[in-house]
């Protein structure tokens, strides 16, 4: 962890560095609230963070969307997850699936993805496994419209949890 004090101090490319996972590959973030630095405390750094995404280009927007990896998909068992996204799906059990539960999760990682086009989000450190499948289950008869809402709204609770894992106060 590091302090508000020295994340304000670090030279652009380490602050970049710092924050860059804060929301899933996407280190255009907080690149973009560079010049809003010295930030007075964390609540300002999150809500600026959070600007960011939520005036950024419907592109953009669905580019960080698509940049989450799939629950307890192949990427989990092929260990090509983010460090921070390896955390928290080992945190519901995704990294000890039995065969049958990883089928289960790839199905509905497919029809989801076969429906909205992009991955399934949720904040893992939120539910449980089982509470997963039920968001899976009552969230595929969701518009488009509002499952990609959905999934922005998700994505800022990882990235709220992320950055209280990452910075501290003074």
């Amino acid at each position: 962890m590091i302090t508000l004090t020295q994340l304000n101090a670090l030279p652009d490319t380490e602050f970049v560095a710092q924050l860059g996972g804060l929301y899933e590959h996407s280190d255009w973030v907080p690149q973009r609230v560079l010049p809003q630095r010295p930030f007075p405390n964390v609540e300002i750094l999150r809500n600026s963070l959070r600007q960011v995404v939520n005036e950024a280009t419907a592109e953009e927007q669905f580019a960080l969307i698509r940049a989450h990896p799939d629950l307890a998909g192949k990427l989990a068992r092929g260990v090509e997850l983010t460090a921070a996204s390896t955390r928290e799906q080992a945190g519901l059990g995704f990294d000890r699936l039995s065969d049958d539960e990883y089928e289960i999760f790839s199905q509905r990682n497919k029809i989801y993805q076969a429906k909205f086009g992009f991955p399934f989000i949720i904040c893992a450190r939120l539910t449980t496994k089982y509470g997963v499948l039920d968001a899976f289950a009552s969230r595929l008869d969701n518009s488009r419209e509002v499952e990609i809402s959905e999934a922005m709204r998700q994505i800022h609770e990882i990235a709220r949890l992320r950055l209280a894992d990452t910075v501290g106060g003074g």
